[in-house]
């Protein structure tokens, strides 16, 4: 794939984007749609050239676990069906990029979580995830995501658990993206380690209007914002670029997802953030010029492949992703290829 100099031949200085986050009902097409439609107009009204929604935001997330394949694939869409097409022409209307995640119909009936990115200039580029775990009809991508924008400035897409593997976050920044969309359903979930995020009580949510400090201070929380602090600030420092991070927020098929739609520079540093107990949005501006000298980068100037052949030997003890998500039994400390 053809890399280009961020600031060369006449990009920008600066890149204006948005984080959304919103509940979205499951299998509600039209009113998901019409909650894209209407973050995307308040995006554009301040200026955005980049809008990200969330994973899986067009169709919802979590219930989709317990529906039978027959239903997946009955609701699932080819990239160029009529929800993506519906996002294309919104974009092409306000000069925008918007990402959306969708369940998409693939080649031989395979079924993959993925992100549809719509450019302004019509060209919608499509990301698999990589690491897809949510049911068993729903495979896995094997590609990474990176392209150019008519800004000047390329732009990678990494789908939720595909960020917390950071190999490919590395592999993304490579092949020269600048912004990572990283849209996510992520926060209040049952983690099997003892030190991860937990569920976060349902009446807690439903009682936000009464009580919005308590449920704000669980999206604050261990479960919430402080667990994407422990991670998530370090993929944008430690390959110099930004992230956008979206996120679903509230009620989704008994947990709690806890929003904190964020802006991350490449020094690791918040531009914008919420932790607002509902639908929100926040922008910022991504000022280029940090890119060239950011830490990162010129770490990775510093890389020596040679020594890196461990990352791609196989161990034999590689699961799926499903297999991986919800392993109970612990993993060994010493991978028995290397005492081999």
């Amino acid at each position: 794939m053809k890399q280009s100099d961020d600031m060369g031949g006449g990009s920008a200085a600066a890149l204006r984007c948005a984080s959304v986050q919103f509940e979205p009902r499951p299998d509600d097409k039209a009113y998901n749609l019409a909650q894209i439609e209407q973050h995307l107009r308040a995006a554009a009204e301040q200026g955005a050239q980049v809008v990200a929604f969330p994973e899986m935001c067009l169709l919802g997330y979590w219930h989709l676990r317990r529906h039978p394949a027959e239903r997946l694939r009955a609701l699932a869409e080819p990239v160029d069906g009529p929800s993506v097409a519906a996002v294309r022409e919104l974009a092409l209307a306000r000069g925008v990029a918007a990402g959306v995640g969708f369940l998409e119909a693939g080649e031989e009936g395979r079924l993959f979580n993925s992100y549809a990115v719509c450019l302004p200039d019509g060209r919608v580029h499509r990301h698999r995830k990589l690491h897809a775990f949510e049911h068993p009809a729903i495979d896995s991508g094997d590609a990474y995501t990176v392209f150019d924008t008519p800004w000047g400035v390329r732009i990678g897409v990494l789908i939720c658990w595909d960020n917390n593997l950071v190999e490919n976050v590395r592999a993304t920044a490579l092949m020269g993206a600048s912004v990572l969309l990283a849209p996510h359903q992520t926060g209040g979930t049952d983690s099997r380690s003892p030190h991860g995020m937990r569920p976060i009580p349902v009446p807690l949510w439903r009682g936000r209007h009464q009580d919005p400090q308590a449920i704000e201070a669980e999206l604050r929380g261990p479960s919430g914002r402080e667990w994407l602090m422990r991670w998530l600030p370090s993929r944008a420092h430690d390959n110099g670029l930004f992230v956008v991070f979206s996120n679903g927020v509230g009620e989704d098929d008994g947990e709690i997802r806890t929003g904190n739609a964020m802006i991350i520079d490449p020094y690791g540093r918040i531009l914008a953030e919420t932790w607002k107990a509902g639908d929100d949005l926040v922008v910022a501006d991504l000022d280029l010029t940090l890119l060239p000298l950011s830490t990162g980068r010129r770490w990775m100037q510093g890389r020596r492949p040679e020594l890196y052949d461990i990352l791609t030997r196989r161990f034999g003890d590689e699961r799926a992703p499903r297999a991986a998500r919800f392993a109970t039994d612990p993993v060994p400390l010493r991978r028995r290829a290397l005492d081999e």
